[in-house]
């Protein structure tokens, strides 16, 4: 059913909701929680206490806000539903760091019977994944508001820290009831993820030798910001994020730094498929020993499991998909099979053992000052968390 879709107040207000969250500044820092500092910012315990006391309003139960700063509340099934088994569902309270989320300035265009929603193009609008958060909200506050309808059990938690990869390391699992679970952290209409890349890091340290400029000839000087340089350019170019689509992986060079004497170069390593990251990880370590041997510095190259994909314990959890793709289908939307390319909480949560697929949001252009929402497509999507606490 589209309960949302269909009705334009309803619709207006998730518009108002989602325009509030934006305007609330939670951007996260990645060095920070790299650091072991969690949450990595502040402002993201301010947007945690507003969603904390909206769930509150809502007539959650066990409403709280964990002091690793998770929003987690309940929703006891009714009618026919009463005993029936819970849902999870989540989103992530941060935006991304490499582009300013504060002060935020929503900006609503009409266009094609649709209203399109995104920032003032100075900064990110923060639909990744404010909009998941305004969808599952407006559906708790439609159940509120409609006690006649009755729903399945309801768990929601609102984590901080996804964009830092970090948003799964103190998740309360101890709270949650549920066996499997929702993450609405997608984009265009229909997409439906069930598969995501493996995921590592990786960093290679080089170490120099310095000198003062004018005695460096003859081996007295090792550079090791060329090190860093030389390695770079013998990382393959058919595999850097630009070059690459659909099922293929990447090594993405994320940042450097350095002097003479120490460099470092940071990267992100992905694929689909495990074999692939292993042959990545053998990319990078022969880059390192030729610039080693070359330059007569050092090299150490150091590698760290961030999450892997989902899809085969999904493929093992058929329930969780199969109830996915009724509620899609009842609430009118194509279902769009495409993988990932990156990772959300579920792909964590999958692997703690609760199943996890993602839901689209109607955010297009994320991580980006073009960043845009699509109100229709955010309707849906709310309508389909709906129809997976009401259908049989």
């Amino acid at each position: 059913m589209n309960y949302i879709f269909n009705n334009e107040k309803e619709k207006l207000l998730l518009l108002e909701r989602f325009c509030c969250y934006v305007k609330i500044w939670s951007e996260s820092n990645g060095d920070a929680a790299d650091k072991g500092i969690f949450p990595s910012t502040p402002q993201q315990k301010d947007f945690a206490e507003i969603l904390r006391d909206e769930l509150k309003i809502f007539e959650l139960k066990e409403v709280q806000l964990t002091e690793k700063n998770y929003v987690y509340g309940f929703l006891p099934g009714t009618g026919k539903f009463s005993s029936a088994e819970p849902i999870l569902f989540l989103a992530h309270m941060d935006t991304v760091d490499e582009v300013s989320g504060k002060d935020v300035k929503p900006q609503v265009t009409e266009k094609d019977g649709d209203k399109i929603i995104s920032s003032d193009h100075t900064t990110l609008l923060g639909g990744d994944d404010k909009a998941g958060i305004a969808a599952i909200m407006c559906a708790l506050n439609f159940l509120q508001k409609n006690p006649e309808i009755e729903h399945r059990p309801v768990e929601v938690i609102f984590s901080p820290d996804e964009e830092t990869g970090h948003g799964m390391d103190f998740v309360p699992v101890e709270l949650i009831k549920s066996k499997y679970a929702y993450t609405v952290d997608g984009g265009d209409e229909g997409e439906m993820e069930t598969e995501c890349f493996n995921a590592w890091s990786g960093t290679a340290e080089f170490t120099g030798k310095a000198c003062h400029t004018g005695d460096a000839k003859a081996g007295n000087m090792i550079n090791a910001n060329l090190m860093a340089a030389d390695f770079i350019s013998q990382l393959p170019e058919n595999m850097r994020p630009e070059t690459t689509e659909n099922y293929e992986g990447f090594i993405a060079v994320m940042g450097t730094s350095g002097s003479i004497e120490t460099a470092t170069v940071e990267m992100l390593l992905r694929s689909f498929k495990m074999e692939e990251i292993a042959e990545e990880k053998k990319i990078i370590q022969k880059a390192a020993r030729a610039t080693e041997e070359k330059f007569g510095g050092s090299a150490r190259v150091f590698f760290n499991q961030q999450y892997l994909n989902m899809k085969e314990k999904l493929d093992e959890s058929e329930t969780v998909v199969e109830q996915l793709e009724k509620a899609y289908k009842a609430s009118g939307v194509k279902i769009i099979r495409k993988p990932i390319r990156g990772g959300t909480d579920g792909s964590r949560l999958t692997e703690m053992g609760i199943p996890t697929p993602n839901i689209f949001t109607g955010a297009h252009q994320y991580h980006s000052r073009n960043e845009w929402v699509s109100l229709n497509q955010m309707s849906k999507a709310a309508d389909i968390v709906l129809n997976l606490l009401t259908q049989n």
